[in-house]
């Protein structure tokens, strides 16, 4: 029988992880490569990507940079395509990680700003699980992961942000949907909800810092190689009777 830790190995698996040119995506990715997965890092910007993918091999890991607008269905396709044909023949680990958030007040939200966060946080990550899914229901097995958020328990305060939030929320019940739905066919599929994580996404926000920190009770930012760490081990072996869940890490945030 393995080890506990050899259950935490991805050594031989292919993953695919969208949103990975930067921040949390991009630290999920370096994660699941160096617990050995062979990793597509899929991202809208194709520079970007490129630009991390030989970030990654400089460091000896095994990545495919892919330039795809997961808000399209055929784009979502060749993605799984493309990393099916460098490393075939299966797809082991999605992670649907691309998102946007918009800030503003709901009396005043205009219609497309809702449609574009709900476009690419809830219904790309539809696409992004449906089209894996199905490869891997044929297999017989898989594990799916949804980088959901913690406002999908919580309002954040103080900046107003529905359309964000509903979709967060979204993406935790359609993991709970599917992960009972493909139970039986070998495929877990479970979420991630990060707290604030110290990426370029919380700079612009610089004034709003001190409130957050004051209502996180470890009085600290996430980095996103904890955010990674929660990743591996729902992509591994070592998660295998978990499906379903929504991994919360966020310093205690939502304790409040």
């Amino acid at each position: 029988m393995s080890g506990i830790l050899d259950r935490f190995s991805l050594k031989e698996r292919t993953a695919l992880v969208t949103g990975a040119a930067r921040g949390i995506g991009l630290g999920i990715a370096r994660g699941l490569a160096e617990a050995g997965a062979r990793v597509a890092l899929v991202d809208r910007d194709g520079e970007a990507a490129r630009g991390a993918a030989r970030e990654l091999a400089a460091e000896g890991l095994d990545c495919l940079a892919l330039e795809a607008d997961v808000t399209r269905r055929p784009a979502v396709e060749a993605a799984i395509e493309a990393l099916l044909g460098r490393w075939g023949p299966h797809l082991d680990i999605a992670v649907a990680n691309a998102g946007i958030c918009h800030n503003a007040p709901t009396a005043e939200l205009a219609e497309q700003d809702w449609d574009r966060v709900l476009e690419l946080d809830l219904k790309a990550v539809f696409l992004f699980d449906q089209a894996a899914g199905r490869r891997m229901i044929q297999r017989g097995s898989g594990s799916i992961i949804n980088v959901a958020s913690m406002s999908a328990q919580i309002v954040n305060f103080p900046q107003p942000q529905a359309a964000y939030n509903a979709a967060k929320a979204g993406v935790v019940q359609l993991t709970r949907s599917l992960a009972a739905e493909w139970a039986p066919y070998g495929v877990r599929v479970n979420s991630i909800s990060p707290g604030y994580v110290n990426t370029d996404l919380l700079k612009p926000a610089r004034r709003l810092h001190p409130q957050w920190l004051e209502r996180t009770p470890q009085k600290r930012f996430g980095e996103p190689w904890e955010i990674a760490t929660a990743a591996v081990y729902l992509a591994s072996e070592a998660a295998g009777y978990c499906t379903g869940t929504d991994l919360v890490v966020d310093g205690g945030y939502t304790l409040w």
